[in-house]
């Protein structure tokens, strides 16, 4: 099944600007699509998805301090018909995991442009898309150290505790926790024990 020419309405919701307004200008360019909503959280999302009901919403995985996968069953609470296409760069969510927000699909930022707006299509038309022979061992490029680290910091464990436990150096400890907070995109610790959370880390 595909869709008619000029007949999709998408729905962006991303709040990385530069991110957000390529994939608005690429999926407007699009002969197949209508419209193209955009928004920068969660709560503009679900106005905008009861207000219009999409056909798709292609959500990113990270929105701040928001769980896409949380927004991911917000907006199928508040419109059913709308079709959910995870998005990330920052990490990865399983197919089940993603299936159980109820999910139609999940494809990373790294995918040529093309292939995401395929991917779009597909999940507006019916289908479902999962990138799970394209995901990497661990989350965000990390390390092996890095995703030891990560978990150990999703229990509550201080950076001296951890180094005691890894037998590392707390400096050491300390470079390994701020590389992780850079490829996850979080600021402090209590983002990184969120971003663990969505990834199923903990």
């Amino acid at each position: 099944m595909t869709r008619e020419v000029g007949r999709t309405t998408v729905l962006l919701v991303d709040d990385h600007d530069v991110v957000h307004w390529g994939l608005r200008s690429l999926l407007s360019s699009q002969s197949w699509v209508a419209r193209c909503l955009s928004a920068r959280n969660g709560q503009e999302a679900v106005e905008l998805a009861r207000r219009y009901s999409p056909h798709v919403a292609l959500v990113d995985l990270f929105l701040g301090t928001e769980s896409g996968a949380e927004l991911c069953e917000r907006l199928r609470e508040a419109e059913p018909r709308t079709r959910v296409l995870l998005l990330s760069g920052a990490g990865r969510i399983s197919a089940a995991a993603a299936k159980a927000a109820g999910a139609s699909g999940f494809v990373p930022k790294d995918w040529p442009a093309a292939d995401v707006c395929r991917a779009v299509l597909a999940v507006a038309s019916g289908r479902t898309v999962f990138d799970g022979a394209a995901a990497p061992a661990t989350p965000a490029g990390l390390s092996p150290r890095e995703r030891e680290i990560l978990e150990l910091i999703a229990t509550g464990a201080t950076n001296p505790e951890i180094a005691l436990k890894l037998h590392l150096s707390p400096h050491t400890v300390k470079e390994h926790t701020s590389s992780l907070y850079r490829k996850l995109e979080v600021r402090n610790r209590a983002e990184a024990v969120q971003a663990a959370n969505r990834l199923g880390l903990n």
